[in-house]
């Protein structure tokens, strides 16, 4: 064989090669006969709510239909929730965030050469009584729809031009769920529908510092730079009254339900009138 004339040394390589194929090949031979070890099974997690993250609990298990928010929520439930109070520039509002990064002075162009947060974002509620005032800010800033009645957004632009549109959820009816505002625009809000609340939010960069990049505005002054949107600017500020509750309808006359006859006449109306004659006539002196 061509083994055995192989050199010593490769001889004894092929020798130890072949035995450690053995070795391997039986290895594999028992580790198959092995009893097949059945999964443990997982332990069942403490009573409460299932993992947000766990395979066994997709993200549709945690939408609960029945619990879904009711259409006639009170305003002031909503801002108790949010713990929102009244704002100047709002109806009432609360800062959600404020970025821990803080841009410092100079690093910034006009206006915000003192320095300013890098973002902001804020919840708002708007109502008939308090719609949102007119009102600008140097910062960029979007306006988002979460819930509620649409507000109709009335915005005059550096430009000279202006601008009405509607933030709310029907999309499809060309209503917008995210209102870009450039910095420096004026712009009022008051809304429409029927839940009568809107509840929203604003998130700005860099972050608003309300002590200088909030200016209220004049609706007069404005209305003759914007000659177009003046009579929408002397209207837009004024809260909008609720409309009434709508008062039930009077119910039909009921039929009389029939007399017993086994009951007692009423005395009728002529009798009654007749008892106070008899008492004001004179009485009779009596014979001796």
């Amino acid at each position: 064989m061509p083994d055995e004339k192989a050199p010593i040394g490769r001889r004894k390589f092929l020798k130890t090669a072949s035995l450690a194929g053995v070795a391997a090949l039986s290895a594999r031979v028992a580790k198959a006969d092995e009893p097949v070890k059945a999964p443990e099974a997982t332990q069942e997690p403490p009573s409460g709510a299932t993992p947000v993250f766990s395979p066994d609990a997709p993200a549709e298990s945690l939408v609960h239909p029945a619990k879904a928010m009711p259409d006639d929520v009170p305003a002031k439930r909503i801002r108790d929730l949010l713990k929102l109070e009244p704002d100047r520039r709002f109806g009432y509002a609360r800062d959600s965030y404020r970025s821990a990064l803080y841009v410092p002075p100079d690093a910034l162009p006009k206006p915000f050469e003192t320095g300013r947060p890098l973002g902001s974002a804020l919840y708002f509620m708007v109502t008939p009584q308090e719609p949102v005032k007119l009102h600008r800010i140097q910062n960029d800033q979007i306006y988002h729809y979460y819930q509620g009645d649409p507000i109709e957004m009335l915005m005059l632009y550096e430009s000279g031009t202006s601008e009405l549109v509607v933030l709310g959820p029907n999309i499809v009816g060309s209503q917008l769920v995210q209102l870009f505002i450039p910095g420096g625009t004026f712009h009022t809000a008051r809304i429409t529908g029927n839940r009568r609340w809107f509840l929203g939010g604003v998130s700005a960069w860099p972050g608003i510092d309300p002590s200088r990049d909030v200016e209220l505005g004049d609706a007069e002054a404005l209305a003759v730079q914007y000659p177009e949107a003046a009579s929408d600017l002397r209207d837009f500020p004024k809260p909008m009254e609720p409309p009434e509750p709508t008062k039930p309808e009077p119910e039909s006359d009921k039929c009389s339900e029939p007399k017993d006859p086994a009951a007692p006449a009423e005395a009728s109306a002529p009798e009654e009138t007749a008892a106070p004659e008899a008492q004001s006539k004179p009485a009779t002196p009596s014979e001796p």
